[in-house]
């Protein structure tokens, strides 16, 4: 268990080993720009990622007050721009794009924080043997609550993504199934009193399931109703009067209060509302519950209809679902087409399947002379107007290496977190801060595992599981895609990768809450006790398969987002705004040249979300500025 990992974190192109690699980071150890490195590829670096060292202390600082205190005085402006978009992931990526349909000469410079483009669609990339792997290092599917807007599906299909066309010729997902594996529940010892594993969770009724569980007849019997789902336990009732109902009440209380279950169900479920919404079952409305499709609803024949999580969305989409489709990087596939769009010769090839195996020419972001430069590990720290109420112009500045540097532009766009926009523009109305401020992300933490088989899988007949109440509350083995050049894992010898998921909450506060206090659990968590913990938990669950964490985990990335999921109000906790009135409504206004794309703007944690924004924010710039 304590037998070291290999980690393969660079350093200005140079293989960095042992402690040095656990906690060095471009930003704070570079002493030039290392994207212009020819040795700069952040995808393999291994370790500590998403929210890197490196690349938040700045924030935290300009957070708490002290950052200006020790700040040098920035250096002039190096050149003008046309427009300076603060964040480089999905929506300012977008934004970016949309705003060159405008106008194709434009000058447009892209900052972001982080060592790497793409936001929370990060990629995590692997050399399994001879083969490639990757993994989703952030936000997996394309799928969202509706369709698609004109907008979005049009910038999808303009990259070159056929969804429909590519979920049935490079998605085999019946791979495993094929292999008699399935999705297993794992009950742990903490929680239930002993380790058991129980295959069969999605394919045998939960009566049989549950047969040999750690669980009295009662709690077996209640959480095998639940699964059912039989009964209308709210007859009497027209649709809408029970949807309102379960809109007031928790899942949890829908269980015991209304269905009549022993408290008892209620670890076996608490964590299967986390990787959707990052809070347990006490936090998440029962009809959001039931909008998700999770168990014991089907009873109340209740009709399709827009759940308080959908509210916001914007006018114009229709009911009925999305797109399904991933890439195997998850949306980091997206973010690269849309680079390859900005700057060609950072992003080889041509098509949508083969930016899946481009390796990336991170040198070429950042060339003068290209209309749209990509400037990695540069914190934003102050934005204003220039001019008053009658801009005509803004000024940026922003820290690099020790360096403080300005920037104008004729406009900015704040693509990056709605929380610290206050922060880096102080002369916002106070109103429009507090809506800004209100929006809290939830933390996630994705974790990435290469194996060298799934031999133990095989033998246990899983291919995912289900473990409420352990440190990662799901792991999976990663789905099969073949796209382009890329090859998914072909057998059951073959390396492969696990994704894991921990959502670090705080059952009985409200969500936003809960979010605050998973958010300090990540930042204070070293990599060490990651590692551990990831260890610990495949050995329990795995080991009576053979598996054994010492010899077959092979690299260990984890995907730190203390700001993960953009927040979506929840009716439990909420209050229902007339319409324009909503924090995020007000906090996204315009503010003389400022103006604010992101997915906490659209109070909506989905891809077409972010990118309907900055298509919004590009709309109200081109509505104010000739």
């Amino acid at each position: 268990m304590d037998r070291a990992i290999p980690r393969r974190d660079f350093l200005n192109g140079v293989l960095v080993t042992g402690a040095v690699a656990a906690t060095a980071s471009w930003p704070l150890a570079a002493a030039a720009a290392p994207q212009d490195d020819p040795g700069y590829y952040p995808p393999r670096l291994t370790g500590m990622r998403g929210s890197h060292p490196g690349s938040f202390e700045a924030a935290h600082s300009l957070r708490d007050g002290n950052f200006w205190d020790h700040a040098a005085a920035p250096t002039p402006p190096e050149q003008d721009y046309d427009l300076v978009i603060v964040g480089a992931g999905m929506s300012g990526l977008a934004a970016a794009y949309f705003y060159r349909q405008q106008r194709p000469g434009a000058k447009i410079l892209i900052l972001d924080n982080h060592d790497d483009f793409g936001g929370h669609a990060k990629r995590n990339e692997f050399m399994l043997g001879n083969r490639m792997g990757l993994i989703n290092g952030g936000t997996l599917e394309i799928d969202s609550p509706r369709p698609y807007s004109a907008v979005a599906a049009g910038l999808i299909a303009a990259l070159g993504i056929e969804p429909e066309k590519f979920e049935k010729t490079c998605v085999d997902a019946d791979f495993y199934e094929r292999q008699g594996m399935s999705m297993g529940l794992f009950l742990n010892r903490e929680q239930f009193g002993r380790d058991a594993l129980l295959p069969g969770m999605m394919t045998k009724p939960w009566t049989e399931l549950l047969r040999d569980a750690p669980l009295s007849d009662r709690v077996k019997a209640d959480a095998a109703r639940i699964q059912a789902g039989d009964g209308d336990h709210l007859s009497g009732l027209t649709d809408a009067q029970k949807k309102d109902k379960l809109s007031r009440i928790s899942y949890a209380d829908y269980m015991v209060k209304i269905m009549g279950a022993d408290p008892g169900v209620l670890p076996i479920f608490q964590d299967s509302t986390h990787d959707e919404w990052g809070v347990g079952i006490d936090a998440v409305s029962a009809l959001d519950a039931w909008g998700f499709g999770l168990p014991g609803f089907d009873g109340l024949k209740l009709q399709p209809g827009i759940t308080p999580r959908m509210a916001f969305t914007p006018a114009g989409y229709e009911q009925g679902g999305s797109y399904k489709f991933h890439f195997p990087d998850g949306n980091a596939s997206i973010a690269r087409l849309l680079v390859r769009a900005l700057v060609p010769a950072a992003m080889p090839g041509h098509t949508a399947a083969d930016v899946v195996t481009a390796k990336a020419d991170y040198t070429q972001l950042d060339k003068p002379g290209n209309p749209v430069r990509i400037r990695l590990s540069s914190f934003v720290a102050g934005v204003r107007n220039v001019g008053g109420d009658k801009s005509n112009g803004v000024e940026l500045v922003y820290a690099r290496f020790g360096k403080l540097t300005k920037v104008r532009a004729k406009a900015a766009i704040m693509a990056c977190y709605n929380m610290m926009i206050p922060y880096l523009c102080p002369e916002m109305p106070e109103a429009q801060k507090d809506g800004l401020h209100y929006m809290v992300k939830t933390p996630l933490i994705y974790t990435s595992v290469a194996i060298r088989n799934y031999r133990a899988w095989h033998k246990l007949g899983i291919s995912n599981v289900y473990a409420p109440g352990s440190y990662h509350c799901t792991m999976r083995l990663d789905p099969v895609t073949t796209i382009g050049g890329f090859r998914s894992v072909a057998g059951v010898d073959d390396p492969v990768l696990v994704h894991m998921v921990r959502t670090p909450c705080q059952p009985g506060l409200d969500e936003r809450e809960q979010n605050r206090a998973g958010r300090a659990e990540i930042l204070a968590t070293p990599l060490e006790t990651f590692e551990r913990n990831i260890r610990e938990q495949m050995a329990r669950i795995l080991g009576p398969g053979g598996f054994d964490p010492a010899n077959d985990i092979t690299a260990i990335t984890v995907n730190r987002w203390p700001h993960g999921y953009a927040y979506e109000y929840n009716h439990l906790f909420d209050p229902v705004w007339p319409p324009g009135q909503a924090p995020h409504e007000i906090g996204r206004k315009p503010f003389g040249r400022i103006f604010i794309a992101n997915s906490d703007s659209g109070a909506g944690a989905y891809t077409d979300v972010a990118i309907d924004q900055g298509h919004r924010a590009v709309r109200e710039l081109m509505e104010r500025v000739t």
